[in-house]
């Protein structure tokens, strides 16, 4: 997955994957394979937009600066990267296809318009992403921030709702994603069903509220309705006592983000409306709340609740004192009294109305529901539906520094009109002042001159749209451009899609294992239907890489007058403030870490992900000047399974280190008396042993497995092993040398080409063959070999499979436990069958063969 180029540049976590992926790239280039390895940026986005409202430099200029300063560090690393297919989602020549992707959801309705709440903050005059709001106020000085609704693009994903489903059995993707995706998209079978309201007289009015439930079988349970703050019937429902009381508590929820309002364990909240309306099963009058862990975006807007069966809904039940009623009897239970909620399937109780004509006591769920759904469509109460958690795409975003979306407005009717294929791309204006602009527009509103156009066919006044796109955008499909970067006429070449699509490994944090990897997906599959690449999915293979977490960090809790106290004996951390504890000062008691000179202070030992807050960055470079790119790479891959989170230590990069200078000394030898390594190697031109073979071949069937599997720290270990059987060997046969060399190439580049030159190669080592195991070396070298005297097994000897009679019988001579048996004797004979036994005839005493008789 390509970076986002920050001002910080990288710090150590960000190599993980890219040194995983390089490792993958050559060792496949030397099995043969025609390997594309690209970089890009995808360098669209707020950090960039805001770091020019705060300084005044434009964001392409700190963005160009960022990426120039990412790609010397990746080279500094010796990633083999094609350079010459870079790409970054900020050029005109890239979002050019961007903007093209875009035309073709609007031509196919997949890309529309709708009044839909954001997040507006009054005290800064604009609108903000989810992640710049923390608690209902603005990250950027702690002001409040409200949902309002306002005009905004969409795509319309949910239409492939099903496809992104079902497709994703189909992949090599860690199931914890594919369950991720498959919670997101969240497709359920239910039913709609409509309460009619009933105003102040108890009688029915025309309005009806219209729920969505998986559980149609509790209809009979539905003692309230809840209505999300956002629901569009709310206002014209609250009665006149209750009507300030609504509104205050739809403000609060407005500050809001969704995720605060839908999180579990978070007290709920709500009001009710002074309305009530009527449960369609049994006729009874139920109490209309609002309540903010009800969305609008989901479903209708609106629950029905019952709290006998539900647990959220119990708990608001039991808040606000509302009737419970348990309609459902689980099948081990002869009771329908329960003191908590029951939210499993089971036998139906309560649940029949002769008024309704709908009767379903006594069974079992899955058919009460079935025949409330028919009971509901036959009465016209509602219908069959199938829902899904995943909601369409918002599009758009009032910033600058993004794609701009090729639509015009006239002015006269404000009908909205593509921008024609052929004047893309319609490229950012330059703009001095990126401030937001007070009123909700879009910082692009002030570039008047560009803002104001005309309709290219009808000649007529129009305005451009004035909305950028998100930044995911750009990350949506550049897998497609790094198959054909230059491609001026089109989105990517058909040739080109087919021999290299679709991607056969894909490395990247699982932080964008839903929404990057959905999007992407989606617009993938919108590609597929207008016959733009060839296959149904992007991805064949998923991996993620865990996180580098920066080096552990020791903390002492204090008391009110500032004393060290132990961290064993206080209840809540949060309650206490902290002081960091230099490492020189920490010890380690069994398993826990106390103050050097007060051991009775237990200190509190972790770990915490990289930042600049924090303090506990590493820079690369640094990393690189100390020990070399090489150490750095084999650190990362030697800290553990790829997939898992590691902590980082300085200090263990000095076993890796060691590891590539005895890999050095083993091939050059020791330094001259000047310090200098002496030109040429040790090697020398004879024929191995079998024991060499033996070693080498098994450590090459090692590394090959597990570069294959993506264990790249067990790979080094065979490696390491392979060096510590070396070093034992008298002579060091060019042939096995070499050999080793191309298997750690992968790994250390850098010092792997050296020493392929220093073993008296012109050429790069790049395109060289991967060493193949022989099959032959990886059996066992030694068998254990039965040893009978006159036809009786009298014990065992450890040979090797090709020994011979005599050498096996000399072995047996030698046994302590066989050569009593054998000493003085006449040997008659041997019967020796290679690898499996041996057999010696001895001549007995007289004596002894009457006994034997």
């Amino acid at each position: 997955m390509f970076p986002y180029p920050s001002g910080a540049g990288l710090h150590v976590g960000h190599p993980l994957g890219y040194t995983a992926t390089d490792i993958l790239a050559r060792f496949k280039r030397m099995q043969g394979f025609n390997v594309l390895h690209p970089m890009g940026w995808d360098a669209f986005g707020l950090p960039a937009e805001q770091y020019a409202i705060d300084t005044g430099t434009h964001p392409k200029i700190t963005t160009l600066r960022n990426i120039s300063r990412f790609r010397s560090q990746l080279k500094s690393l010796g990633f083999s990267y094609d350079w010459d297919r870079e790409i970054s989602t900020t050029e005109p020549d890239y979002y050019k296809w961007t903007q093209w992707i875009f035309l073709q959801l609007l031509k196919r309705g997949l890309a529309y318009q709708a009044e839909v709440p954001v997040n507006w903050c009054p005290a800064l005059g604009t609108v903000l992403a989810n992640e710049e709001v923390i608690d209902g106020v603005s990250e950027r000085g702690g002001h409040p921030v409200i949902r309002k609704p306002m005009r905004q693009w969409m795509l319309r994903i949910t239409a492939y709702a099903d496809r992104l489903l079902e497709d994703l059995d189909d992949l090599d993707w860690p199931e914890s994603i594919k369950e991720m995706q498959r919670n997101w998209i969240g497709r359920s079978e239910g039913a709609e069903l409509d309460f009619v309201v009933i105003n102040g007289n108890s009688q029915e009015e025309e309005k009806r509220i219209t729920v969505y439930t998986t559980r149609p079988d509790t209809i009979f349970g539905a003692t309230y309705l809840v209505l999300a703050p956002e629901h569009p019937f709310l206002s014209s429902l609250v009665s006149e006592a209750q009507s300030k009381h609504v509104e205050e508590y739809r403000e609060h929820a407005f500050r809001k983000s969704d995720l605060e309002r839908t999180e579990l364990q978070k007290e709920k909240t709500g009001v009710f409306t002074g309305c009530y309306a009527k449960n369609p099963a049994n006729g009874q009058a139920v109490p209309i709340w609002v309540a903010d862990y009800v969305l609008g975006s989901y479903g209708t807007g609106a629950i029905m609740a019952v709290p006998a069966h539900d647990t959220r809904d119990f708990e608001f039940a039991m808040k606000y004192t509302i009737p419970i009623s348990w309609v459902v009897r689980p099948d081990d239970s002869n009771c329908g009294n329960f003191e908590k909620p029951y939210s499993g399937e089971g036998s139906m109780i309560n649940s029949s109305y002769s008024e309704s004509g709908l009767d379903i006591n006594g069974l079992p769920s899955k058919e009460a529901a079935s025949r409330v759904v028919q009971w509901l469509e036959k009465s016209g109460n509602g219908k069959k539906k199938v829902n899904y958690k995943l909601r369409d795409w918002l599009f758009a975003r009032q910033r600058y520094w993004g794609e701009p979306i090729p639509v015009i407005f006239l002015d006269d009717t404000g009908e909205g009109i593509p921008v024609p294929e052929t004047e893309l791309p319609l490229t950012l204006p330059e703009l001095d002042d990126f401030t937001p602009t007070g009123t909700g527009e879009p910082p692009l509103a002030k570039a008047d001159s560009w803002v104001i156009t005309k309709d290219p066919l009808s000649e007529k006044p129009a305005r451009r749209e004035t909305n950028t796109m998100p930044q995911w955008a750009g990350s949506c499909w550049y897998y497609l451009r790094f198959m054909d970067p230059k491609n001026s006429s089109a989105l990517v070449d058909k040739a080109q899609e087919q021999y290299w699509g679709p991607v056969d490994v894909y490395v990247g944090g699982a932080e964008h294992a839903v929404l990057h990897l959905l999007y992407a997906r989606f617009w993938h599959k919108v590609l597929y239907d207008i016959d733009a690449v060839s296959t149904k999915e992007p991805f064949k293979c998923v991996i993620n890489q865990g996180i580098i977490l920066g080096e552990v960090q020791y903390t002492a809790c204090k008391d009110d007058e500032g004393n060290l106290i132990s961290a064993d004996s206080v209840d809540e951390l949060a309650e206490y403030k902290q002081e960091r504890i230099p490492e020189e000062k920490v010890m380690k008691s069994g398993d826990l870490f106390v103050l050097k000179d007060n051991p009775n202070i237990r200190l509190i030992a972790r770990a915490h992900k990289m930042s600049k807050s924090r303090g506990n960055v590493i820079n690369p470079d640094d990393v690189v000047l100390e020990y070399g790119a090489d150490s750095l790479r084999l650190y990362e891959m030697f800290m553990g399974p790829l997939r898992d989170s590691k902590t980082w230590n300085t200090s263990g990069i000095d076993g890796v280190h060691r590891f590539l200078a005895r890999s050095w000394r083993l091939v050059v030898g020791s330094a001259s008396p000047t310090g200098s390594y002496l030109d040429g190697t040790v090697t020398v031109d004879e024929k191995p042993s079998i024991e060499q073979l033996r070693s080498l071949h098994r450590c090459i069937d090692k590394v090959t497995e597990e570069i294959e599997g993506t264990r790249f720290n067990t790979g080094i270990s065979a490696m390491m092993e392979f060096i510590n059987a070396a070093y034992k060997w008298d002579k060091l046969p060019r042939s096995i040398i070499e050999a080793f060399v191309l298997l750690l190439s992968p790994y250390a580049p850098h010092m792997a080409e050296e020493l392929w030159s220093r073993l008296g190669h012109s050429n790069s080592l790049a395109y060289e063959p991967f060493p193949k195991a022989d099959t032959a070396y990886l059996k066992e070298s030694t068998v254990v070999l039965p040893v009978q005297i006159n036809g009786k097994t009298r014990g065992t000897i450890q040979v090797e499979e090709t020994c011979t009679e005599e050498e096996a019988f000399r072995l047996a001579s030698f046994d302590t436990k066989l050569s009593k048996f054998l000493d003085g004797k006449s040997i008659r004979k041997r019967i020796y069958v290679q690898g499996k036994i041996l057999n010696i005839v001895i001549d007995m005493p007289k004596k002894a063969k009457v006994a034997q008789q």
